[in-house]
């Protein structure tokens, strides 16, 4: 109920429940414990409002921003963002402080909490400019797969982009939410980045959004996330 109002996402607000920092009718609050809607809830001591047309249907939304890099914290202080309708951005596609490109944000702290489980399959493209021409054998590691710390991690696919010589581009596309950390494989094989952008999430592209501009996503775009997400705009949930 609190992630589809936007107040977090659902992990958070799980730990939050663990944490001791909600409660229900001045009692602290359980995991799943159920709710009806008219509950007096807090978060830290504060009333959250969830007025009714909040549960019953809410309307959430979704923007697109191109993180300019070296970016901080939450994106509300990282970006000139355009106010939600109601909670507050969530971003669905975290970045490495020193990766720039696109960022997909929500307020369905539900949807934000499906697409970050190890078990979603969303591809992340990336552009990536390399020092020097990748072997064949590097790129078959990158395909079969790199031992890190974090265990196995694969790229799907490697494809040419622009330049030449010591300013080439290529695109490396992964499928697994787990390993984010494209820099620590390329490096595992040899290879040495001076850049990384992503440049799609999903079926959400960067296109020709310039650095630190943000867009609304498209409803085909919101579609595709919730397809990947593997559910429909939950309108009932839990605490």
């Amino acid at each position: 109920m609190l992630a589809n109002a936007g107040i977090g996402s659902r992990r958070s607000i799980e730990r939050w429940v663990s944490e001791g920092r909600i409660t229900v009718d001045g009692r602290v609050a359980k995991l799943g414990q159920q709710l009806e809607g008219r509950e007096r809830i807090c978060l830290d001591g504060k009333p959250v409002r969830l007025s009714p047309a909040k549960l019953a249907r809410p309307r959430h939304d979704f923007v697109a921003y191109y993180k300019p890099g070296a970016t901080r914290g939450d994106p509300d202080a990282a970006a000139k963002l355009p106010r939600p309708r109601q909670g507050r951005w969530i971003d669905v596609s975290p970045l490495d402080r020193n990766t720039s490109g696109l960022l997909v944000l929500t307020t369905d702290g539900e949807l934000a909490s499906r697409l970050a489980h190890p078990s979603a399959t969303v591809e992340r493209e990336y552009a990536v400019r390399v020092l020097g021409e990748p072997s064949a054998d590097q790129q078959r590691q990158l395909e079969e797969g790199i031992e890190l710390d974090t265990g196995t991690a694969k790229v799907a696919k490697i494809e040419v982009g622009k330049g030449g010589g010591s300013n080439t581009w290529y695109h490396f596309t992964l499928r697994e939410t787990r390993h984010r950390d494209l820099r620590s494989m390329l490096a595992a094989v040899g290879l040495a980045v001076s850049r990384v952008i992503r440049v799609r999430f999903g079926a959400v592209q960067l296109g020709e959004l310039y650095r630190g501009a943000n867009r609304a996503l498209t409803p085909s775009e919101i579609k595709g996330l919730y397809a990947l997400a593997g559910t429909g705009r939950v309108r009932k949930s839990v605490a």
